[in-house]
């Protein structure tokens, strides 16, 4: 790491997009800060936001960011770090090379300066119905079964947290299509895999052979390189693919089967 000084002092120099609101013009801004070792780009960020002041000594708004967990958990953090998306919270300072840059993700509205609205991505796990419909008004008893095989693979999967790591790395995705991305394919996988949410497996079959689904996913790879979690998404990528074909095939001959029924004997 590359580090700015002045005399016996260390500094650690950051590049921050700047930007009121989504049509306002932005542009970045410079920040200096105190080295001290183990920091972190959130931490970083804290500092900037208790005293916002640029490096060249013009006061300004506080940096305006997402976090929550501030441990790779709830994947609220996500920026563009140096050019890779990544989560700040475990963005090490040490790790990376100055000036630090950093800037909102790009496939996702901006609302302000490092914020994004993120809508689309729970918009797409609605589409594939990215859960399991229960009855809780009473006890159901003990749920089906599972085999240790099906849970390791699942527990993986489970470990998503919608940090939108891959959508930001994948090309296919833009603001102006409705592609659902890796995520959404991953989790409907993971619910298909379960035997209470099974019931649902069609729908979230169909949900994925519509436009926007599993097969207009270019096989970039990128997403499982940026994933923080490593999720084998290409992985489930595959296994979607394989599944909607299957799913394809069985309507075919559903329809064929209902047409033959419907015409009657001559």
């Amino acid at each position: 790491m590359q580090e700015t000084s002045t005399g016996a002092q260390r500094f650690v120099t950051f590049r921050i997009w700047r930007q009121e609101s989504r049509n306002a013009p932005g542009g970045f801004e410079e920040f200096r800060i105190p080295y001290r070792k183990g920091l972190n780009v959130i931490s970083c960020l804290m500092e900037i936001q208790r005293n916002p002041v640029t490096a060249d000594g013009r006061k300004t708004t506080p940096v305006v960011w997402d976090s929550n967990c501030l441990e790779e958990v709830c994947g609220s953090c996500t920026m563009n770090i140096n050019g890779r998306v990544r989560m700040a919270c475990s963005a090490l300072v040490d790790r990376l090379e100055q000036p630090i840059t950093l800037e909102p993700l790009k496939k996702f509205p901006l609302d302000r300066d490092l914020v994004v609205d993120r809508e689309r991505m729970f918009d797409s796990l609605k589409r594939v119905k990215a859960w399991i419909d229960l009855d809780g008004t009473h006890n159901l008893g003990p749920g089906p079964r599972q085999s240790p095989k099906d849970q390791s693979v699942m527990y993986v999967l489970s470990t998503c947290m919608t940090c939108a790591a891959c959508v930001e790395a994948c090309p296919q995705v833009t603001q102006n299509n409705d592609f659902v991305g890796a995520a959404a394919i991953s989790q409907a996988r993971l619910f298909n895999m379960n035997p209470t949410g099974a019931h649902q497996a069609e729908d979230r079959l169909h949900a994925l052979m519509e436009d926007g689904g599993v097969h207009d996913c270019g096989k970039a790879q990128n997403c499982v390189e940026v994933c923080p979690k490593e999720i084998p998404l290409t992985t489930s990528i595959a296994a979607m693919n394989r599944e909607v074909t299957k799913q394809a095939v069985k309507d075919l001959f559903q329809k064929e089967g209902e047409a033959h029924v419907s015409s009657g004997p001559a």
